[in-house]
């Protein structure tokens, strides 16, 4: 049986950065040290994909049932937690490119995946509907 997922408690006096802050920062960053010439939509996407590996890479070989305690330990956490923001880095400095805001394609996503995926019909289920 599968372990059910618990979001962990945040820390009330840590508050998530919002997105806009967020690319005036990868902005600079990136302006700072003339890196826009490299950051066109392709190179991008590759970029998020190897960095989308390494992510995945810190699971490897983790049982399923334990990636949750993993996620959680020390080094490795850390390790995750580096991963997870080089992706982020990623994936906004290529939604800035594109001129893609990612609040708005979660959003229009998540109302399709609604209608794909009924919860009538998808509860509890994995698979995909057969239209896929």
């Amino acid at each position: 049986m599968a372990m059910e997922y618990r979001r962990p408690r945040r820390d009330s006096a840590r508050k998530m950065k919002d997105t806009q802050t967020l690319l005036t920062d990868l902005r600079q960053f990136v302006a700072e040290r003339d890196w826009s010439q490299f950051h066109d939509p392709k190179n991008l996407a590759m970029l998020l994909a190897s960095e989308v590996g390494e992510l995945v890479a810190e699971y490897r070989w983790v049982a399923g049932d334990a990636a949750d305690a993993h996620a959680r330990a020390g080094a490795a956490r850390e390790r995750i937690a580096d991963e997870i923001g080089d992706v982020g880095i990623a994936l906004l400095l290529l939604c800035d490119r594109t001129g893609i805001d990612l609040g708005e394609a979660v959003a229009a996503k998540l109302a399709k995946n609604r209608a794909r995926y009924p919860v009538e019909t998808a509860r509890g289920r994995a698979e995909r509907p057969a239209d896929s």
